[in-house]
């Protein structure tokens, strides 16, 4: 082959590596590509409302406008906020075998754990106003419902305590005012602020006939959203693996009746940390534990084997 034709085979070479170059990067660098691939990879939905809804097995009527459009709303804001919908799947499944017979020993719906899933997300969270936990109690709601609340002790954050409480406090609303619905809207709003309305609009006891503030008028339906959602995570787009999501650490129980002036050396005798330590039990709120009372605390150690405790 003479120089000729090896500087034109050269040529030919350059000019398709080129041609090959810019086909790759065409569909980053060209608006129109670019705006094809987020039509075809991204699409939001107006989503349709299922034919039948319940909470409790209370029926939604879902055939009033009024109804279908707070119901939609929440269902649209739930399904398009897709980071916190998967963290609630990943921790349901963390947290709804705990929550599920407790609700069925104290007599409550199945339903209400969609409850915990609107107040907290399932997270020990605190609020701007002063609730707590998976349950989201004000101190003096639980300390009237009989949880221990000061600066060593906080157990709000305690799960299977607090949902014992709120299992307390929902039946008593139900007795109250004849309804699942309503004990759940008054959790929100408080017994005597639901009350209220239904006195001031000379109303039955129905949820969905009575006006309420802002947030109380949305919160039934950010429960059904979240029970609608979580019950048919691939019809509404989300998809995970069952070893994406969070799992419970196995634990024993550890009885303390006496004071402990320092839980990090406590938390060593276990091969674990003060870290691990708080994690396993978030209602111990201070280094140390005063127990002038010789009260009985159980108090959560891990299995061996699932932390990394090297530093120990």
């Amino acid at each position: 082959m003479n120089i000729l034709s090896k500087i034109g085979l050269l040529a030919l070479v350059v000019f398709i590596s080129g041609l090959y170059v810019n086909a790759v990067q065409e569909p980053e660098t060209t608006d129109e590509t670019v705006q094809k691939r987020l039509v075809n990879d991204y699409n939001v939905y107006a989503l349709p409302l299922p034919d039948k809804m319940d909470f409790a097995g209370e029926n939604v009527p879902l055939n009033d406008p009024d109804i279908r459009e707070r119901m939609d709303r929440e269902l649209l804001v739930n399904t398009y906020w897709q980071s916190n919908g998967l963290l609630m799947f990943k921790r349901a499944n963390k947290y709804f075998p705990i929550i599920e017979p407790l609700l069925k020993k104290y007599g409550l719906p199945d339903d209400f754990k969609y409850l915990a899933v609107a107040e907290s997300g399932l997270d020990n969270v605190r609020s701007p106003a002063g609730a707590a936990g998976f349950w989201q109690f004000l101190q003096g709601t639980g300390r009237e419902y009989g949880l221990e609340v000061n600066d060593y002790v906080d157990e709000r954050y305690h799960l299977e305590m607090a949902t014992k409480v709120a299992a307390e406090y929902l039946i008593k609303s139900k007795e109250r005012f004849g309804s699942w619905t309503l004990a759940a809207a008054a959790y929100n709003a408080g017994n005597a602020g639901v009350n209220k309305q239904i006195e001031r609009q000379k109303l039955d006891n129905n949820y969905y006939d009575i006006l309420l503030n802002s947030e109380t008028s949305r919160y039934i339906f950010r429960i059904l959203a979240f029970k609608e959602i979580m019950s048919n995570p691939e019809k509404y787009g989300f998809n995970f693996r069952q070893q994406d999501l969070y799992k419970r650490v196995p634990t024993y129980t550890v009885k303390v009746d006496t004071p402990v002036t320092d839980f990090a050396v406590f938390a060593k005798k276990f091969d674990i940390n003060y870290k691990i330590l708080k994690l396993h039990n978030p209602w111990l709120r201070d280094t140390f534990l005063k127990n002038a009372s010789g009260k009985e605390y159980l108090i959560e150690i891990p299995e061996k084997g699932y932390y990394n405790t090297t530093g120990q």
